[in-house]
């Protein structure tokens, strides 16, 4: 498995463990919330700053 999948998927999995919605941990990490579902969706390499 491709290491930006497995990325994406752990980020997922932490986020429903947490039950925090997409919007809600969007909205804490200052990003779009549009970009999170791409980074758990392994579509997009989330940056270190990020």
């Amino acid at each position: 498995m491709d290491i930006i999948v497995s990325f994406g998927l752990r980020v997922r999995e932490l986020r429903k463990a947490k039950g925090i919605s997409q919007e809600g941990l969007a909205f804490d990490a200052d990003i779009d919330r549009t970009y999170l579902n791409s980074v758990e969706n392994g579509k997009r390499n989330v940056s270190i700053k990020n």
